[in-house]
């Protein structure tokens, strides 16, 4: 019996990709001058393709790839790729979630420390020597017993609860299904900003949840918190944050991502209250290489019909998102 072709439209790490030996052919369109011009001429062949999810997929690569049968995404992110059209050609979608949700709740976690505990200010009190000119540092609001709330509420979501829970903060969480978890539930975003002290953005990037925290829901959060997004930058309205930011409505912000990556706007620079990270939230060799390991074992159960290992559900706009 021939063994599958697999096309890559990304680079996987040598060790991953040595996975497949043996067990599928794999064509490597990432190498590719021109990827149409690949995917007409080998397309054909192809019956998964492995990809990130930056990576415009939608129809017009379907039209060439007539016998496909699994898109496999080394990325948890996955919102360039055109979900409805391939729920109807009934190809399912796999993402890197479970891969990196330890790393990217590091992270967070990481952001919601250096906004509440000031480390930028603090950091720079020290090197300019202001605290020997003018003596103690003023004295910060604790974390314990503070409100995060969780805008998103999957593998990453999950994990970053835990961390919370353990630092002895209250947890609530909005996402579009209610969990049997002892949290409380918020029906949308600006219910969830309303209670919080910490609002962490983690739901996908995309046309549905495009601008999702708006100049309403920031205001809600208030003068008192914190805004922590390690979701896409389109998910929150950067207008509207900096709009609160500058008239002193928000206490602080952490931000991994941004509407304009790698050049987010420069008004974003001058607050000291605003921690800056430059999309890198999963950003460790070994978490790199379990997100691109995942999408290879995705791919090679599908092949022996087991079930697959991180599947990934419908868009918003087809189950109905609390906005």
């Amino acid at each position: 019996m021939s063994k599958p072709h697999v096309m890559l439209l990304t680079p996987l790490p040598p060790a991953v990709l040595r996975t497949f030996e043996g067990q599928v052919e794999v064509l490597r369109g990432d190498e590719a001058a021109d990827r149409t011009a690949f995917l007409q001429e080998k397309g054909h062949k192809c019956r998964a393709v492995i990809l990130k999810g930056h990576d415009d997929f939608g129809q017009a690569e379907l039209q060439l790839l007539p016998n496909l049968e699994i898109v496999a995404c080394s990325s948890a992110g996955v919102e360039a790729i055109d979900h409805d059209a391939l729920h109807r050609a009934g190809i399912p979608l796999t993402n890197a979630s479970l891969a990196l949700k330890d790393e990217v709740a590091d992270t967070a976690l990481m952001l919601i420390l250096a906004t509440r505990k000031t480390l930028l200010p603090c950091d720079a009190y020290v090197r300019s020597g202001e605290w020997g000119k003018t003596g103690p540092y003023p004295l910060l609001s604790t974390l314990k017993g503070k409100r995060a709330g969780l805008l998103g509420f999957g593998a990453i979501g999950q994990e970053i609860a835990a961390r919370l829970t353990a630092m002895k903060l209250e947890i609530g969480y909005c996402t579009r299904r209610q969990r049997d978890v002892a949290f409380p539930y918020f029906a949308n975003a600006a219910a969830l900003a309303q209670w919080c002290d910490i609002l962490v953005v983690i739901v996908p990037g995309g046309q549905d949840t495009n601008a999702m925290v708006d100049h309403d829901v920031l205001t809600k959060l208030g003068p008192d918190g914190t805004l922590i997004n390690i979701a896409r930058g389109s998910v929150v309205d950067e207008t509207a944050l900096l709009d609160l930011l500058e008239n002193g409505k928000l206490a602080s912000a952490g931000l991994d991502v941004f509407q304009n990556e790698p050049h987010p706007n420069p008004a974003l620079t001058v607050f000291s209250n605003v921690v800056l990270y430059p999309h890198h939230a999963s950003g460790t060799v070994e978490t790199r290489n379990a997100m691109a390991q995942l999408a290879v074992d995705n791919v090679i159960a599908h092949f022996q019909n087991a079930p697959l290992i991180s599947p990934v559900d419908r868009p918003f706009h087809s189950l109905g998102v609390p906005k």
